[in-house]
């Protein structure tokens, strides 16, 4: 098939939904199929491989973090263009409702249309006040995906329909099989946070948490992979409370990231709600990580709770470090709970992903009956 994919984030920018895109691009061009991911750029952001860019990304808040919209003066003459060139065989669509990329291609194609929804979160206002044009659009799609039942149940609530789930993957043999950092493997209990340090992500209640544990456990390291709006706020925590052993490490490109998978003792996914899934707890069970994650919808699907991680209420640093402490404490059950989650990884390897994205397309093409 040709496949074109759809992002309103300004592919290839960091993300859940962009590194979603990017996975399964990689799994479908392995599988013998022809790609293109179909983007707005951001600033001045060189194309990557197969990637088509259309009018201009602008960011604005959403749903606690930063969304993009595309905004272009011709962005029906370029998309028709577009269209006419490609010829896809298939289109899917990540998040449609975000405007105006995806809705401009579902006006204007006539190939079948498919598209996965992400978020979770309370009351949106803009779903409530733009349900009659959503559902305009909503129509047009030929198969609807979620990639949990929290995103189901969240887009379900504005736009009524069936929904498939079909979740995020891992790529579990990338994750098992990375070297850890020699240089932090002298001793010291390793606690790794790997995410956008903004609130809903809940990077300061570890931090308060790890001020709780440290003087009397000195051998602990809390290591950030994390860029974002509050580094300077943890910073500042940092240096006020006189805490050691903080690492930094920024934004780390993918083999780094795994690098410090297999360097941690621990993972911490604090999130303090409005995650439909949580693609970092797929990446610590695959590294063989014992996890300790927020007690929130989203995440209680992928982490069973006192089987391959514990769970703790979302906002309560006091909990937090009581259920470090136990792993902590418990080397046998840190060790049970990371051989639990890296078995249950493989569920979610990209191979099985996207053999059901497969099996979707061809169904969505068989019924609208076209190639």
């Amino acid at each position: 098939m040709k496949i074109g994919i759809v992002s309103p984030y300004a592919y290839p920018r960091p993300g859940g939904a962009n590194s979603y895109i990017r996975e399964s691009y990689e799994e479908l061009r392995r599988l013998g199929h022809e790609v293109r991911i179909i983007t707005a750029p951001w600033g001045d952001d060189p194309p990557a491989q197969d990637v088509i860019q259309i009018g201009q990304a602008i960011a604005v808040p959403y749903n606690g973090a930063i969304g993009r919209i595309t905004l272009s003066l011709r962005l029906e003459w370029l998309v028709s263009r577009m269209l006419d060139r490609e010829r896809f065989d298939i289109i899917h669509h990540h998040e449609p409702l975000v405007p105006f990329l995806s809705m401009q291609i579902l006006d204007s194609a006539k190939c079948p249309n498919v598209a996965t929804f992400h978020a979770f979160g309370g009351f949106s206002f803009s779903y409530w006040a733009g349900r009659v044009i959503g559902e305009r659009y909503m129509k047009r799609l030929d198969a609807r995906i979620a990639v949990s039942s929290a995103a189901r149940h969240f887009i379900s609530t504005y736009f009524p329909g069936d929904y498939r789930i079909i979740p995020n993957g891992v790529d579990v043999r990338f994750y098992a099989n990375a070297k850890p950092f020699p240089e932090y493997e002298d001793g010291k209990t390793n606690i790794l946070f790997v995410g956008r340090v903004e609130p809903r992500k809940g990077a300061m209640y570890l931090l308060r948490a790890y001020a709780k544990l440290k003087p009397r456990f000195p051998q602990l390291r809390l290591i950030f992979c994390s860029a974002g709006p509050q580094i300077g706020q943890m910073r500042r925590f940092v240096r006020q409370n006189g805490l050691g052993d903080v690492l930094f490490a920024g934004r780390v490109d993918d083999v780094d990231k795994a690098r410090f998978y297999k360097t941690a003792d621990i993972f911490c996914a604090p999130s303090t709600g409005q995650e439909s899934f949580g693609i970092v707890l797929l990446e610590a069970m695959a590294a063989g990580l014992p996890v300790v994650a927020s007690d929130i919808h989203g995440y209680k699907r992928v982490v069973q709770r006192n089987v391959s991680g514990l769970l703790v209420e979302p906002k309560d640093p006091d909990a937090l470090a009581a259920a470090i402490e136990r792993l902590i404490c418990e080397p046998a059950l840190r060790q049970r709970l990371g051989e639990a989650g890296a078995r249950r990884a493989p569920e979610y390897d990209w191979s099985h992903v996207t053999a059901q994205l497969v099996e979707l397309y061809e169904g969505v093409i068989r019924r609208r009956g076209v190639r």
